[in-house]
């Protein structure tokens, strides 16, 4: 999968790129990432990428020209009344506006052999590129950062080790928090006694279906405690719906 991304910084994105699983990922040619400075799209020689707002107000505004450049010489120019009329891959923008990225949307940015990601600077990006080419906006929540950047970043995290051979274990991202619509069971390691604390027994026995019962209710029981909103939407069954109730919970 291909991760094109589009910034003002891309020496921000680097380091935590080249590092950990996505490096392996890259190197073992899993993903793909590109990063593209749009100022390479500048034609002054100050490579202004940014201006004062229309109607006054603080702050500053991306221009239209150098994104719109950037994005379409590495996708290609598209046009909805042209026979092209959609770009190549889906072209996000991360912005506070967006949709808010979960799981779900993880897995079905996972789904597409490539994806563009833009990154706002300033006090914004010129409404243009919002509405002629941006096909989608997500936001990792209710909060505004100073850039798109760590957006991305998360993004491309969440979205590459869905992809499979990225993580060690293939079935490693099945049990994540939120992948099945409940936050994850505990871990536990060597030693089986820390301070006094030991690894429940059941984790101990080497019986693999006491462990998947164990594992399954302490996800629900941990579900439970710390976002009970999700098991609205979680896919419960009834002896889950049993366990849950022993422990307070009543079904809407």
């Amino acid at each position: 999968m291909r991760f094109d991304v589009f910034t003002l910084l891309p020496e921000t994105l680097s380091p935590y790129l080249q590092a950990s699983i996505l490096q392996k990922a890259a190197e073992r040619g899993l993903i793909e990432i590109a990063l593209h400075n749009i100022r390479d799209w500048t034609r002054d020689k100050h490579h202004t990428t940014d201006d004062t707002p229309y109607g006054g107000g603080g702050g500053m505004v991306m221009k239209p020209e150098p994104v719109f450049e950037a994005v379409e010489s590495v996708l290609g120019r598209f046009d909805p009344l042209s026979a092209t009329p959609e770009p190549a891959c889906p072209v996000i923008m991360l912005s506070p506006q967006g949709r808010v990225f979960s799981q779900r949307v993880a897995d079905e940015l996972s789904r597409h052999e490539r994806i563009a990601l833009i990154c706002g600077r300033y006090e914004g990006v010129d409404e243009r590129v919002h509405e002629h080419l941006v096909t989608d906006e997500i936001s990792i929540g209710d909060y505004v950062l100073t850039g798109g950047e760590l957006p991305a970043l998360v993004v491309i995290d969440a979205v590459a080790r869905l992809i499979p051979g990225v993580l060690g274990d293939p079935e490693g991202a099945a049990d994540d928090s939120h992948a099945t619509g409940l936050l994850e069971y505990p871990h536990y390691t060597r030693p089986p006694e820390f301070r006094g604390w030991k690894v429940p027994d059941v984790l101990l026995s080497g019986h693999h279906g006491e462990v998947d019962r164990w594992r399954r209710e302490q996800a629900l029981l941990r579900t439970l405690q710390r976002r009970p909103d999700l098991l609205t939407k979680a896919d419960l069954s009834k002896k889950d719906l049993e366990f849950l109730k022993k422990h307070g919970y009543e079904a809407g």
